[in-house]
């Protein structure tokens, strides 16, 4: 245990370093449960404008995480016993997996994990979160998982995975996300267990926000309609609460694209997965798509958290990011264990 400060007590910061940061949807979840941040990184300019604005007294290092060199992650560090390094690294390269016996990591697409591996060894924090796409958990009859794992293993870290659903941890939305979570000091690896028994629909989260038509704005932040064209309007009308593409008349109906475009939310159920494209898929009563605020509060943002850049590139930060009430139920699980691993050394 000798990367763990024995000194610590449970009035002392534990602290966090977030890689592929995103706008924060981590470090917002890790900062309420009391965790102080070290540094996080992304190379995004909008996402890392988002970030700054809702983080301003956090140190966000904006450039390509292969370019983060071991000096400069030391200078950063300023040799900080650092608790935990929490991330989701992005993944392309599932196709390529199991090809002619290639493996997943030997992907250069996947090369972001290798990095999130590197930070890891040269900081060494006590704890690893590493949170990626359900896919991934059985991918290649689970031998991509594996490999990830063995990749940790390798540097010391004890790690298991599992595949968490947000609706689990109080957010209105089915959102399932492989996570893996490692630690040098202890093999007694401990997931959130579900925050509640009860299922918070998308009503639930979004129906207080001013009605809003096509093309309208409101005096709330990040809460624009998208302006609809008009046939794009008539398409939608006939789409009921719940319903989808089926219900539209045959003549006006998309014959190709995706069979999960022009539905409408279902009000009585959690939120579908919220990813970074969600122009067709509409509110459950009012004839247009989802707001930047209405997307947000369905992945937990709370009203003060004010999204930078175009719309659409609000959407695709608000999409790619972890929930925030998912998150803290993750960093509670890390702090218990920091704290079980402080009495036993004591």
């Amino acid at each position: 245990m000798n990367h763990l400060k024995l000194n610590k007590k449970i009035s002392n910061s534990i602290n966090y370093i977030d890689l592929f940061c995103g706008v924060g949807g981590f470090s917002k979840g890790f900062d309420d449960s009391g965790f102080k941040n070290v540094f996080s990184n992304d190379c995004e300019k909008d996402y890392c404008l988002t970030y700054e604005a809702n983080f301003p007294s956090h140190k966000l290092i904006q450039k390509k995480i292969e370019d983060l060199s071991t000096k400069e992650i030391a200078d950063f560090t300023q040799s900080k016993n650092v608790d935990v390094i929490i991330g989701g690294p992005p993944c392309q390269g599932f196709s390529i997996a199991g090809n002619i016996g290639r493996k997943f990591i030997d992907d250069p697409r996947n090369s972001l994990f290798k990095e999130f591996i590197r930070v890891v060894d040269i900081v060494k924090p006590n704890f690893i979160v590493m949170e990626n796409v359900q896919r991934l958990f059985t991918h290649n009859k689970n031998k991509t998982k594996n490999e990830i794992i063995n990749k940790l293993n390798k540097i010391g870290y004890h790690v298991e995975c599992k595949v968490l659903n947000s609706v689990d941890f109080l957010v209105p939305q089915m959102r399932r996300r492989t996570i893996f979570i490692g630690s040098k000091i202890t093999k007694n690896i401990k997931f959130p267990e579900k925050g509640s028994n009860e299922i918070l629909t998308i009503r639930d989260a979004i129906h207080d926000l001013p009605k809003l038509k096509s093309g309208q704005t409101s005096k709330i932040k990040n809460h624009i309609a998208m302006n609809h064209s008009d046939q794009m309007l008539k398409k939608m009308k006939f789409v009921k609460d719940g319903a989808g593409r089926e219900t539209i008349p045959i003549n006006l109906r998309p014959k190709t694209g995706d069979i999960r475009k022009y539905i409408k939310y279902n009000s009585s159920k959690p939120s579908i997965c919220i990813t970074g494209d969600m122009r067709k898929v509409f509110h459950y009563s009012q004839n247009r798509a989802l707001t930047v605020r209405e997307l947000a509060r369905v992945q937990t943002f709370p009203d003060s958290f004010i999204f930078k850049g175009s719309t659409i590139s609000q959407q695709q930060q608000i999409g790619n990011a972890v929930p925030p009430k998912m998150a803290k139920f993750i960093a509670q699980s890390v702090k218990s264990m920091i704290y079980n691993a402080i009495k036993k050394a004591s």
